[in-house]
């Protein structure tokens, strides 16, 4: 995602980054737990697990590039992956929360749009531009 990083948005984001993550991660830790206390086989169970590490490993809830050219693409992730919200954004400059807001909205009708079967109106990638 393009577009000028605000200074003090960089210096929140580096921040609050890292309570996020430790959030998002004792999350994960608890889903773990249930896998593992669910029932079954221990050997089905591990592997599941093992799967689940794997996969959520990626994300940027567990660990992020730290750069400004990426910051707003790990907002952005952090809010797909449930690892935040756009209520986290609050102390957020105004610029910053309006285009999180403006493109998880998007997001979600190009979702919605893909379960119904129709199209919307621009493609993601026009979105993502403006």
């Amino acid at each position: 995602m393009q577009g000028q990083v605000n200074e003090s948005d960089w210096k929140l984001f580096r921040k609050k980054l890292p309570d996020w993550q430790e959030n998002y991660m004792n999350r994960l830790n608890k889903e773990y737990a249930a896998i593992l206390a669910g029932s079954g086989n221990a050997s089905d169970k591990f592997w599941e697990l093992e799967k689940r590490i794997n996969e959520d490993k990626h994300d940027v809830g567990v660990s992020a590039r730290m750069s400004r050219s990426n910051m707003h693409g790990n907002i952005l992730s952090l809010l797909e992956e449930g690892a935040i919200t756009l209520a986290d954004l609050h102390d957020f400059s105004d610029d910053l929360k309006d285009r999180m807001a403006f493109i998880m909205e998007a997001n979600a009708r190009f979702a919605a749009d893909d379960e119904a079967g129709t199209s919307s109106e621009h493609t993601e990638e026009e979105v993502l531009i403006k």
